[in-house]
């Protein structure tokens, strides 16, 4: 087993964890045999939300020739969102029969969706379960008392993936919110003693760590304990440290009387000694926790999660350090959807993007603008990306999202605070007030609270499109995001560093992120002259050399400027917006650096590896300008070797350096008419790196 098989197995085991650990919780895979029907029909969600019969019964309405087999995860909109503004936006509904093993009639019997757009409905036989506002979420609910133990049960989910106003994000403007129960679903049974699983999805025991050193780490369990025996229930907490191996490394025990009213609340605490340290990237070592609760030497309940020991602290204007160590902030913004298949994405088309994404040489991933699945953020953690987590408020305000983004916020951080990949909570991006007073920076305080409430040893941010830093709407949360398309949306390309030595200058020793920056580039659109598209709205021209440069002149500056502490990449992948037409491509974003079907890469994604990955490597930029029309052009080369050579038609050029020591250009080369062969040569050590393209001169 290779490295990389065998994190990735780590990750799949505490992902799934207690399918993993013990028999005292079972955890099913719910996703197949599934029937959908996306009726567009009031009158038949009318009928049936109101509990009435629109058919005699689910199981004839069932037999209807228009249900489709399906299995999960799966959307709707996996095509139509990714054509045009035309997209189906509503209710489907989803059905299944499904049994329950009659050996669970003493137990308790849950459902945990990990996703639903936007709005899901949940019936048991009939039976109105609940309802979830929020298409990003997991959130699960018991069934114990709905399902029967002898006989077939029918669940039903109706999904609505329409805009409203009381629910985030409230529109689809900036990216699509994908229709369905579009991540995977679980069938999960404890004993009438257990932790508890309904509390916003959360895993039932949060883990929190302090005073973390090479030395020691101080780290607290705190666990949810709830019993629907009738007499309080004596047992035993059990928290088990393990290695990556799986070896135990230290456990605490500690007596817990579990009440039958209420809920039972324990904290562990756990001293361990000379800690290998979950060092991002450099070494992103996972141990797990599982806790336990014990009676009468059996085991009633199990949990497990990962566990990476880490201190994170970011120094305003300086730096970011991961355990005490400068870590470098490679920062790329990452949507999850991919072109043909939505949202409903596979743990194997997530891995693809985080395995690409490491391949670019990034340290840190913002995941925007919404919280993903979590294979992503288990992932993250297997691989080493810090990683920035938010909710969807983002890019328009209805004045009637207050309780829906409080809910999520809670979601976000209750069912993902044990990741140690995740380093800071995102609580809005995009939305603006006229006044300090107004809804944004008062709802933003309120965010922020949650957050710091539940999880007070991470940072929290909020993010503006604008670049000034001490907006009304800013400054409501530990670090300040600033979105700015410099040479974009407006300015020039080279605006941004002038503007990164005026914050320093101004906001010296403010934690300041670079959140979002790019360009658009159509690899479709060669460009011989290197010129600003003339209508970045609306144009329908979007050639790729012009998002290269921005990128090239960008990263530069960045790297110049140490007020910005972090920087991400708007965005690793090109996505889907059903609302725009732009740039050559309808219902497209351009400015990812890989293509959409991911089979693609764009020049700016081999210039940040030269810059980001140490893995010597040698690229030609500007091989889709292929088309030329004078005599003689600039060529550049993307790499990290010392030395690089340049040869057109057998000439030798010798190439300097430009913005930085990664970027080699000769100013002119000599061109014939025809097919013109550039070769870029470079050496690491003893070994020769080439690289080559053609270009035709008319």
């Amino acid at each position: 087993m290779n490295k990389f098989t065998s994190l990735f197995a780590v990750a799949t085991a505490l992902l799934l964890g207690n399918q993993c650990i013990a028999q005292s919780r079972v955890v099913q895979s719910f996703n197949d045999d599934w029937k959908f029907y996306k009726a567009n029909n009031s009158t038949f969600f009318t009928d049936f939300e109101n509990g009435q019969k629109y058919f005699e019964s689910q199981s004839q309405w069932t037999k209807l020739e228009v249900w489709e087999d399906v299995t999960l995860p799966h959307t709707y909109n996996r095509t139509d969102m990714q054509t045009d503004r035309n997209f189906f936006e509503g209710k489907a509904v989803y059905t299944k029969t499904f049994s329950v093993d009659a050996a669970s009639k003493d137990k308790r019997t849950f459902i945990k969706f990990e996703g639903v757009g936007a709005i899901a409905k949940l019936y048991i036989n009939d039976n109105f379960i609940g309802e979830h506002k929020g298409g990003y979420s997991m959130f699960t609910y018991e069934i114990t008392n709905s399902v029967n133990y002898d006989k077939p049960n029918t669940i039903t989910v109706i999904a609505d993936n329409a805009s409203r106003k009381d629910i985030i994000p409230i529109n689809q403007f900036l990216f699509p919110v994908y229709g369905g129960i579009y991540r995977p679903v679980h069938l999960i049974t404890t004993n009438k003693t257990s932790f508890v699983v309904t509390d916003r999805a959360a895993p039932g025991i949060q883990i929190r760590q302090q005073n973390v050193s090479a030395k020691n780490a101080d780290i607290e369990v705190s666990a949810k304990l709830e019993t629907k025996e009738k007499t309080a229930q004596a047992a035993e907490l059990w928290v088990e440290i393990r290695d990556y191996d799986g070896k135990l490394v230290q456990t605490e025990k500690q007596p817990v009387k579990i009440s039958p009213q209420g809920v039972t609340y324990v904290k562990q605490a756990v001293k361990m000694k000379s800690p290998r340290l979950w060092d991002g990237i450099r070494d992103p070592y996972l141990y797990s926790v599982t806790a336990k609760i014990m009676s009468g030497g059996k085991e009633l309940d199990a949990v497990k999660q990962p566990l990476g020991v880490r201190k994170v602290e970011i120094n305003g204007g300086q730096n970011v350090l991961l355990n005490g160590k400068p870590y470098p902030m490679y920062g790329v913004c990452r949507h999850q959807d991919r072109e043909g298949f939505g949202s409903a994405l596979s743990f194997a088309q997530h891995k693809e993007d985080m395995l690409m994404i490491k391949e670019m040489g990034a340290t840190t991933i913002r995941l925007a603008h919404y919280q993903q699945s979590p294979e992503i953020y288990s992932l993250a953690d297997t691989l080493g990306f810090l990683t920035w987590a938010e909710i969807p408020f983002v890019n328009r305000v209805s004045y009637y999202e207050n309780d829906n983004a409080k809910q999520q916020m809670t979601e976000l951080v209750k069912q993902n605070m044990n990741h140690p990949s995740i380093y800071i909570w995102g609580v809005h991006n995009e939305v603006y007030s006229k006044t300090a007073d107004e809804q944004v920076p008062v709802l933003s305080r309120e965010l922020n609270d949650i957050a710091k409430t539940l999880d007070p040893d991470r940072y929290t941010v909020a993010v503006t499109g604008y670049n000034v830093v001490d907006r009304q709407e800013n400054l409501t949360t530990d670090v300040q995001g600033i979105n700015h398309y410099f040479g974009w949306y407006g300015g020039k390309i080279e605006d941004l560093g002038p503007w990164a030595k005026k914050v320093q200058q101004d906001f010296p020793g403010y934690k300041i992120m670079l959140s979002e920056y790019g360009a658009d580039g159509n690899m479709d659109i060669g460009q011989e002259e290197l010129k600003m598209p003339d209508n970045v709205v609306s144009g329908k021209s979007f050639p790729e050399n012009y998002q290269t440069e921005t990128h090239i002149q960008q990263w530069a500056a960045i790297q110049q400027n140490p007020i910005i502490v972090a920087s991400y990449v708007w965005n690793m992948f090109e996505f889907a917006v059903p609302a725009w037409n732009r740039g050559g491509v309808n219902a497209r974003n351009l400015k990812g650096l890989v293509s959409f079907d991911r089979k693609r890469k764009k020049d700016s994604f081999y210039w940040y590896k030269a810059n980001w990955n140490p893995e010597p490597m040698i690229y030609l930029a500007n091989r889709r300008d292929n088309e030329r029309t004078k005599a003689q052009g600039k060529v550049q080369v993307f790499s990290n070797l010392k030395d690089v050579k340049l040869e057109v038609n057998g000439k030798s050029y010798t190439a300097k350096q430009g913005v930085n020591d990664k970027h080699w250009v000769v100013e002119q080369v000599d061109l014939k008419q025809g097919q013109n062969t550039i070769v870029a040569v470079g050496k690491d050590g003893s070994k020769e790196l080439r690289d080559e393209m053609v270009w035709n001169l008319k």
